[in-house]
């Protein structure tokens, strides 16, 4: 099956495991495993029912897992029956992953690794590669850093959580930004990722924020081309080639925050992205709408206090 193909089916296996009673990182672990046999084993075609295929094998691979673990006799009520083949349920449990990837007690660095793994369907090498840290580090951990690796850690937290309150869409965002501005290093561009996982998020959680969010995305990743040049150095906004802008992201993402503000909820991702379709939307850095902008960052330094923002303020 196609890689990107199986990256989006993740979340929903993932959800569908945990649902039918396997603890996170069991479940994590079993549709992992099921993955890599996916790409071991090419089918001569694509499944009819790729979504179901990935849930049986990885049902399959935590069923295994589950009674081999003397440890784990308690679930031999859960593990008995393997339900009867046939189609997967519709229900959509990536909003719910994302919530729990983003749980409070994780640091930020764990929770972004989770939600790579659990959400974006990479694997511990690529997200080690995106880090340029050794694969160990990152799934087990090299003391000292930090005692564990950032996944076992963060599977180690979140396993046995319910869900009995409305998650924190704000701590998810956040979350999603961190991925965005980790950068582009290694065989998996985490800027795009990021770009990726906010449009899933969109679709299954109606929220002028998260558009605000993925607007900001689509803005700033539409300037890329234009943000180095040959050598590898940084090329101030003012001093880079706006013909080499991606003017269809720049349009969708503006689509997207006009949109979000018509809703009259004001976050300061729609403030961000407001700034930044103002710099996407000026031929050149002198026409530069200005006046706007500072109303923009005053917006901001009223939402959040940030001094970031009030420093930007000052300096337009």
């Amino acid at each position: 099956m196609d890689e990107l193909l199986l990256r989006s089916l993740v979340p929903g296996v993932l959800g569908i495991l945990v649902r039918r009673g396997a603890d996170f990182a069991a479940a994590e672990d079993a549709v992992q495993d099921a993955l890599v046999e996916a790409v071991r084993v090419r089918p001569a075609g694509q499944p009819r029912d790729p979504k179901g295929r990935l849930v049986t094998v990885a049902w399959r691979r935590f069923l295994d897992a589950a009674r081999s673990d003397a440890a784990r006799r308690r679930r031999e009520d859960l593990v008995d029956e393997e339900p009867a083949p046939g189609p997967v349920s519709a229900v959509d449990d990536t909003l719910r992953l994302y919530f729990l990837c983003a749980h409070p007690s994780l640091t930020p660095s764990s929770a972004v690794a989770l939600t790579l793994r659990a959400v974006g369907g990479l694997t511990t090498r690529q997200i080690a590669r995106a880090y340029l840290v050794p694969e160990a580090t990152m799934a087990l951990g090299v003391p000292p850093a930090e005692g564990w690796g950032r996944i076992s850690r963060a599977k180690r937290t979140v396993s046995g959580v319910r869900f009995d309150r409305p998650g924190d869409v704000a701590t998810v965002l956040r979350v999603l930004y961190l991925v965005f501005n980790e950068g582009y290093s290694g065989d998996v561009d985490l800027a795009a990722e990021a770009v990726r996982l906010t449009r899933q998020l969109a679709a299954v959680i109606d929220h002028p924020e998260v558009a605000g969010l993925l607007a900001l995305m689509l803005l700033h990743h539409a300037r890329r081309p234009a943000r180095t040049a040959p050598d590898g150095s940084l090329v101030p906004l003012a001093e880079q080639d706006r013909g080499l802008w991606d003017t269809g992201a720049i349009a969708e993402g503006v689509g997207i925050l006009q949109a979000a503000l018509a809703r009259d909820r004001l976050g300061e991702f729609q403030a961000q992205a407001a700034v930044a379709a103002l710099h996407a939307d000026a031929p050149t850095a002198e026409e530069t709408d200005w006046v706007q902008i500072v109303e923009w960052y005053d917006e901001l330094v009223r939402l959040t206090g940030s001094p970031a923002a009030r420093l930007n303020a000052r300096g337009c």
